[in-house]
């Protein structure tokens, strides 16, 4: 099916254009490029027009660049524009412009992929849904889903990332979403915004994006609601409040935590609403109810969603649960492990330890005889100088009482180390690297290990290891 033309695309674009070709995709990765795609020459650790022949060599449609690039062969279909990261912006604006569904919008501290990924669960049994295959939600990976939006999509969910301040808002008005939920505020990128009330100025701007008659949905129980609220009564039609605070639209009123899944209790205005999330973790319950007030905000059917959302499992890195077989030859000797390496604040890492807290571990199966809930945690970034408080902080929290060990990885997570017990300290290096030539050391059949960090503590490489240790035989999404 085509995506776009090369009229369109120009007409898009104010570019020129040499060949007439049809795009079915839009890529900005040779590796990943599939035959048909437009693919889009962007410059950042790499010039994206050193990868041009390639991409045409493996089938791509057209190349989206700035200059003719070297080694292209002659009369190869090109889409020439002044400048191409603006140029995939416009395309983004015009695929957004043509599509006649309604989009939502998601931003957060914590949550907002997990979020994501139900929203597109839930809304794909209820019509046409787009939405992007990872954590595209930067100055490139917004206008990329929107210019991978097919026409005839119905629902679109957008994630909206940021770093700095100024971010949100030019994305939010590129998405233009009919509804936008922020999930929570939380000490995330203090290093660029030095205070709480700064982040949540910056995720209450996604409201600015909205269309006429739009809705904005806000969390209730954090202590910046009052900047989130305030900016969606200026932008929204309607807000919707969602948390356990009383006044809150769709109201969380119990969690019950299982080994594989949460139960939850919650109220829609005077409706009671009772659904299971097929993972355990009080946050997702959070993030469901929000996807539910999505839900009754777009007028769709509720009880097909709550179906859905029993059925739900977050992306990779994000809280996954698999079973690694250590050893074939004997029943139970086997490990649960939960990935969770993708991401880091002491919001998400709370979350995490309180779902490792709720895990049960199997006695009597390996070495140590009693099986223990082991921490593997990484460093949490851009916390600014408060980093070492808020890493020490992690010690303080009730669900550390019930983990056995934690093994540190990076210099900031040595401030943790030095603040447990000594009875709960494992190891502790620099480099995940490190931890991750002993990881099979670590630990014994019938543990629950969970493994969290931020994506640049490289705590994924420990999981990479873990995995290789055992043989993964099932995922715990029940």
């Amino acid at each position: 099916m085509t995506l776009w033309t090369a009229a369109e695309a120009a007409a898009a674009t104010g570019g020129s254009i040499s060949g007439d070709w049809r795009a079915t995709g839009v890529s900005i990765d040779t590796r990943t490029l599939q035959p048909g795609d437009l693919f889009v020459a962007l410059s950042a650790a790499r010039d994206g027009h050193e990868f041009v022949a390639q991409a045409l060599a493996k089938g791509a449609a057209a190349a989206l660049v700035s200059r003719i690039p070297e080694g292209a062969p002659k009369g190869a279909p090109l889409l020439l524009v002044a400048d191409v990261q603006a140029a995939l912006e416009a395309l983004g604006r015009a695929g957004r412009a043509r599509m006649r569904g309604r989009v939502i919008s998601v931003t957060g501290s914590v949550g907002k992929t997990s979020t994501k990924e139900m929203l597109r669960a839930v809304l794909s049994h209820q019509g046409r849904t787009h939405a992007a295959e990872a954590s595209y939600n930067n100055h490139w990976g917004v206008p990329l889903t929107l210019a991978r939006m097919p026409a005839e999509t119905e629902f679109a969910v957008i994630e909206i990332g940021m770093n700095h301040p100024g971010e949100i808002a030019p994305l939010a008005r590129m998405a233009r979403p009919h509804v936008a939920l922020v999930t929570t505020v939380a000490a995330a990128h203090l290093e660029a915004f030095e205070s709480l009330e700064g982040i949540a100025r910056e995720k209450a701007s996604i409201f600015e994006g909205l269309e006429p008659g739009g809705t904005a949905l806000v969390n209730t129980d954090i202590s910046t609601a009052a900047i989130l609220h305030e900016s969606a009564t200026r932008h929204a039609a309607r807000v919707i409040g969602f948390g356990v605070a009383r006044g809150a639209h769709h109201r969380l009123l119990w969690v019950d935590l299982h080994d594989g899944a949460t139960v939850a209790h919650a109220r829609a205005w005077r409706t009671p609403i009772l659904y299971k999330i097929g993972i355990t973790g009080r946050h997702f319950a959070m993030n469901g109810l929000a996807v539910l007030a999505v839900v009754q905000a777009l007028g769709l059917d509720r009880a097909v969603a709550i179906a859905d959302l029993a059925a739900w499992s977050p992306p990779e890195g994000r809280g996954t649960r698999e079973r690694l077989v250590l050893d074939l030859a004997a029943d139970g000797m086997s490990i649960d492990l939960i990935d969770d390496a993708f991401n880091a604040n002491p919001e998400s890492m709370a979350a995490a330890l309180e779902v490792l807290a709720a895990s049960a571990p199997r006695n009597d199966v390996g070495r140590v005889a009693r099986g223990r809930r082991i921490a593997i945690l990484g460093d949490m970034l851009e916390l600014g100088t408060t980093e070492a408080v808020l890493h020490a902080g992690l010690a303080a929290l009730p669900a550390m009482q019930a983990v056995d060990e934690v093994h540190c990885v990076g210099p900031r997570m040595r401030a943790l180390w030095k603040a447990l017990p000594e009875r709960k300290r494992g190891r502790q290096v620099d480099t995940a690297e490190a931890l991750a030539a002993e990881a099979h050391r670590l630990i014994d059949a019938g543990d629950v290990v969970l493994v969290k960090g931020s994506k640049g503590s490289k705590v994924s490489l420990v999981v990479a290891a873990l995995r290789r240790a055992g043989r993964g035989v099932e995922e715990d999404r029940a």
